[in-house]
């Protein structure tokens, strides 16, 4: 809440420098930001009496935004990208897979290694977790192994994490 939009009949002031000023009146309040060329702006609006706060409430919205934006900035999204094969890929293909899995952890995402089993495969299950071991082995300078080797449904996944 700012100015006009307060509700309160008595407020606590405080200057733009921290200062206290005292209990007022809102509408003496009102009269010493407006000479001051500021706005009043209710910092605590449960005290009793509420808090206000007399500031450049354009300017400081500005800052808050700067402040954001400068933190997007400097977060890394990491995303998980996902390579599916079979039990009975090639070894030409799984070479392929491994290859678009090695990009992918250099670029500092995640990879979601799984194989799909389908019909007599299911009995094979033990494949299944060659392959995948297999596969972890040859990314192992680029990669660790951040989830073993796990079944879900028909399928058996493992998850990647880039190295630091």
């Amino acid at each position: 809440m700012i100015n006009e939009e307060i509700r309160a009949k008595e407020v606590r002031v405080v200057s733009g420098d921290g200062e206290q000023l005292g209990i007022m009146s809102l509408s003496a309040a009102l009269d010493v930001a407006i000479a001051k060329n500021l706005d009043l702006v209710e910092i605590s609006p449960n005290a009793n009496p509420p808090v206000c706060k007399i500031m450049d409430y354009g300017k400081y919205k500005f800052e808050l935004a700067k402040k954001e934006k400068e933190a997007k900035k400097k977060q890394k999204v990491i995303s998980v990208k996902e390579i599916r094969f079979s039990p009975s890929i090639d070894i030409n293909d799984l070479n392929t897979k491994i290859n678009q899995a090695s990009k992918f952890l250099k670029s500092g995402d995640k990879v979601k290694v799984s194989v799909r089993f389908r019909g007599r495969e299911l009995s094979y299950m033990d494949n299944g977790v060659v392959l995948l071991n297999q596969f972890a082995s040859k990314l192992e300078e680029v990669s660790m192994i951040e989830k073993a080797p796990l079944k879900e449904g028909r399928s058996m996944v493992m998850f990647l994490a880039p190295k630091n």
